[in-house]
């Protein structure tokens, strides 16, 4: 099973490399209703946290892939948001990591310091215990001034959104485990008792995990081979820069000064730990280990918490299927067509119907409103002239006619402006809740 998540992980980030890189000829049919925000305005409202844009899966930095922004692609979103007048910060952690380890690293980066993955977890999961030091883009965060706490509004796409929410749970609730073992030495994170977040937003987050698994695929050598090829084309192996950093520091996986993007690639895909541990994302983000994630991070009753699904998929005319729209990217249609009409009725696992096809080619819709496996949080649909409740996640309905990727590529030009517009009508309702 793990080998055949090995292969899917590696599909993946293959995807993401070719899918960032070229630009199809794909089209959508929304229409924006922008409120365009004033950074003059901004200052006078009192719920003015930073926001913070924690990628996904195999998510990377401002310094790497040449430029190509995560957020926002040619275009930086981050930099637009900040001149409506947000203060906005875009975090790099592991790529691969689990949501717990890149928790970890999210806290470090912006509070700064060294990563403390904690005494207990790092035993059992088989690797060091601190990783990479950071300055910290937000050393104030969590202080008090005037009596408020400097807290931060966190939006995550993909497995980001996973992220955020084990952040928060570590910060207000804390580990007993870590406790425990190392009283004298236990990282802030791990104490609790911290309310430092006012609102988590997810985007096309897998709460209820994918249902690609080993079923679908069977890639083997192909994909290294394919991968290569286009990362070579795009001036990413052999280069001084790495470009693409897993950030596995932590797994004795860290790109040596001399060595090629290649030979580093190479060594993390085929280093033991996919055969050793769950501490990885192919855990994190597979049905079974979203459920057994679901079951401890559970909402906190003074957050606020949105959540959006993506589709890019239609039923079909000879069967009730569902099938990609035809403004898919070509690299997600065979992951689109599995997952439109996969299901599982194997008796002590996650059971997956017809109300799992609807898709965006890696995330199921109904995986996307929020966490249902294993979960008892409360899901509610959001009202816009109505008071936001804290504690209960405030799903905000579908993007259509947008995959998984586009939403944070946005780099087609006939609904470029539309996901710009609706990431700043996002950061508008965020400045807006009542604290």
């Amino acid at each position: 099973m793990k080998k055949s998540l090995k292969k899917i992980l590696s599909c993946i980030l293959l995807f993401v490399v070719m899918a960032f890189t070229f630009s199809g000829n794909t089209f959508a049919t929304t229409n924006s209703t922008s409120a365009m925000v004033q950074a003059s305005s901004l200052s006078k409202i009192s719920n003015n946290y930073p926001i913070v844009m924690v990628h996904g899966l195999f998510g990377w930095g401002n310094d790497e892939l040449f430029g190509v922004n995560y957020w926002g692609g040619k275009e930086s979103l981050k930099d637009l948001l900040t001149k409506k007048g947000y203060t906005v910060y875009t975090p790099t952690i592991g790529s691969i990591s689990s949501n717990w380890d890149r928790a970890c690293e999210l806290y470090a980066y912006l509070k700064g310091g060294t990563v403390d993955y904690g005494y207990a977890h790092s035993i059992k999961a088989g690797h060091e215990r601190f990783g990479r030091t950071y300055p910290g883009v937000y050393p104030e965060w969590g202080t008090t001034d005037a009596g408020d706490i400097k807290k931060i509004h966190l939006i995550g796409h993909s497995m980001g959104g996973q992220t955020i929410r084990v952040l928060a749970q570590l910060l207000e609730n804390g580990d007993k485990d870590e406790i425990n073992c190392n009283k004298d030495s236990t990282s802030p994170l791990f104490i609790g008792n911290k309310h430092w977040i006012d609102s988590i937003l997810t985007v096309a987050t897998p709460h209820d995990g994918s249902q690609e698994d080993s079923k679908q695929s069977n890639l083997g050598p192909f994909t290294h081979d394919l991968f290569s090829a286009m990362a070579s084309n795009a001036g990413i192996l052999n280069s001084d820069n790495p470009c693409f950093d897993f950030k596995m520091d932590q797994w004795g996986l860290k790109k040596q000064s001399d060595e090629s993007y290649e030979s580093y690639y190479k060594r993390v895909f085929n280093s033991n730990i996919w055969k050793e541990t769950k501490d990885l994302s192919i855990w994190d983000l597979s049905q079974e280990g979203s459920k057994e994630l679901n079951s401890w991070v559970k909402v906190q009753k003074d957050i606020y918490y949105f959540s959006i699904a993506c589709v890019d998929t239609h039923k079909g005319l000879l069967t009730q299927y569902q099938i990609p729209n035809i403004n898919m990217n070509p690299l997600l249609l065979k992951s689109s067509i599995f997952m439109g009409q996969y299901t599982n009725s194997n008796y002590g696992e996650v059971q997956v119907d017809k109300k799992w096809w609807r898709n965006d080619g890696i995330v199921s819709v109904i995986s996307a409103i929020g966490p249902h496996e294993g979960s008892q949080d409360k899901i509610v649909s959001y009202d816009s002239n109505a008071t936001t409740e804290r504690g209960v996640w405030n799903y905000m309905g579908e993007i259509n006619n947008i995959d998984h990727v586009e939403v944070v590529k946005q780099s087609e030009p006939r609904y470029h402006k539309y996901l710009q517009n609706k990431f700043i009508d996002l950061a508008n309702m965020l400045t807006k809740l009542a604290k």
